[in-house]
């Protein structure tokens, strides 16, 4: 029997049991509603409704101080001795490298295609709401995380869903706690495994075998895909070996590299376009609130723009507080305020960009009912011809980091379950390795679908807690805006408006 045909038996046989599973908590997780002419799911207004509370709560925290968030990213507020294990660039690239990957090339192109030029307004608008729900949940995630005596530490929400409801409800709140942090912890390594990893590895692969020479290439066989995951798995497994101060040293170079060759890709396409940017701009304002063509009108362009926006920056997901949980600081909200710089990055800088080219370029295969990648990539090579080449390299790239920071989240989320022995971190490493090599060989896309289900279920659950827990972020932010003032006034950091307190009162 050949590989094909067992990895195509594995595929259908998983398929088969696990379709009615994941078709079903599908309906349920992504359950939507029709609202002018289109359909709003409602897990992508719960995560927008959490934006604009959290944004109205800590009194546009993401704008006033964002010179701030940049100030701290520097270096400039560090202090000797903090706990933690890696710096705070290293936590945001950790964290960024999760979330920056195929949705913001091929989601993208998605939103477009279906709602039109402004649906990128409402995208853009989405991710400036994402940046305070991240600041929240970080704040959270850096407060209640739990430093071992190893000096290594652990966070996320099955720590600050637990300790931090105990601190605030007693007995009840700590019974609820540790009910919300078991799923938790479940939910986070259901996808790590299959969405963070297979996913990724299965995608990658797929775009590397089409600029070889496809099915026909030197990679288009069984062989050449398990040669291709066997070295995925190497190379994810030795940088999990070395935990997070590996995975941040790698992603804070990975991270970088890979969005600037996709920027620079971009600006190449805008500049030789560069007559056509102010009409393109002009597009996609008059498209969100006047778009021709769009199922629901300004509502569908709304919905379609937030739920990408939603999907691409994973703010309220509970997901990146875990990276940044690994920061050095004494000052939680000093972590929350890099961690609002994530979906402006992700959102509102990199698909941003991946939008305006494509408007700009406007590719035949626009608006066709193509795969989302297809669209972004005909874009590029209107103006770089030889653009698929670079774009597998950026794929690979935003791949190998993603599947390397879900491998950090995941290993949290096991040995919470399962304890942090040497033999139960062994054994996580061994299989989300193997799981590596299966991506190239297999789909397993209803397990794919499950994993975005589990995922965005988790959103529920941990908002309610972020809600529950506002008031303690409002006091950890005062807290750091007090060492700030106090490090100006000793001749630290050039002064600005960050002198400003937040209320305590909620």
């Amino acid at each position: 029997m050949s590989l094909d045909s067992v990895t195509q038996s594995v595929d259908d046989a998983v398929s088969g049991f696990f379709e009615p599973i994941a078709e079903w908590l599908g309906e349920v997780v992504f359950y939507a509603v029709p609202v002018g002419g289109t359909d709003l799911p409602l897990i992508v207004a719960w995560l927008v409704v959490a934006g604009l509370v959290f944004t109205g709560w800590f009194g546009f925290v993401q704008f006033r101080k964002f010179r701030l968030a940049v100030d701290v990213v520097r270096g400039k507020y560090d202090e000797k001795g903090s706990a933690g294990e890696v710096n705070h660039f290293q936590a945001l690239t950790a964290a960024v490298s999760g979330t920056v990957g195929l949705g913001n090339i091929a989601g993208v192109a998605v939103a477009v295609s279906i709602g039109g030029p402004g649906a990128t307004f409402w995208m853009i608008l989405c991710g400036l709401l994402g940046m305070a729900t991240k600041f929240v949940e970080v704040t959270l995630g850096v407060k209640y995380r739990e430093v071992h005596a190893d000096g290594t530490v652990s966070g996320g929400p099955m720590h600050y869903l637990p300790k931090g409801l105990t601190e605030r409800f007693g007995k009840n709140g700590r019974t609820l706690g540790k009910v919300l942090a078991v799923l938790a912890s479940f939910m986070i390594l259901f996808f790590g495994l299959f969405g963070g990893n297979l996913f990724q590895v299965n995608q990658s692969y797929a775009q590397l075998v089409s600029v070889t020479g496809g099915e026909d290439g030197a990679l288009g066989s069984s062989a050449g895909a398990l040669f291709f995951g066997i070295l995925v798995a190497a190379v994810v497994g030795i940088v999990l070996l070395g935990g997070i101060r590996s995975i941040a040293n790698v992603t804070s170079r990975l991270v970088p590299a890979m969005a600037g060759i996709y920027i620079v890709a971009c600006l190449v396409v805008i500049l030789v376009n560069v007559t056509a940017v102010p009409d393109a701009l002009v597009s996609i304002v008059e498209g969100a609130f006047n778009p021709e063509g769009v199922a629901g009108g300004v509502l569908g362009a709304l919905i379609i723009g937030f739920k990408r926006a939603a999907f691409s920056n994973e703010a309220g997901l509970g997901s990146a507080p875990i990276a940044h949980s690994a920061v050095k600081t004494k000052h939680p909200a000093s972590e929350g305020l890099v961690a609002l710089l994530e979906p402006f990055i992700d959102t509102v800088v990199i698909c941003t960009m991946t939008a305006l080219t494509i408007v700009i370029a406007n590719p035949d295969s626009l608006g066709e009912d193509i795969g989302g990648v297809t669209i972004t990539s005909d874009a590029f090579e209107t103006v770089l011809p030889w653009f698929p080449y670079i774009l597998t390299v950026a794929v690979l790239l935003f791949a190998i980091s993603t599947v390397l920071t879900w491998g950090y989240y995941g290993l949290k989320a096991w040995t919470y379950l399962f304890g942090r022995s040497r033999v139960s971190e062994i054994t996580y490493k061994v299989v989300y390795t193997v799981f590596a090599v299966a991506g190239s060989l297999l789909t397993l896309q209803t397990l794919i679908d499950l994993a975005d289900a589990v995922l965005f279920s988790l959103a529920v659950i941990n908002i309610i807690g972020l809600y529950l827990l506002a008031p303690v972020v409002k006091r950890e932010l005062n807290t750091f805006l007090e060492f700030v003032r106090t490090r100006k006034a000793g001749g630290g950091a050039d002064g600005d408006d960050d002198q400003e307190s937040v209320k305590t009162t909620v």
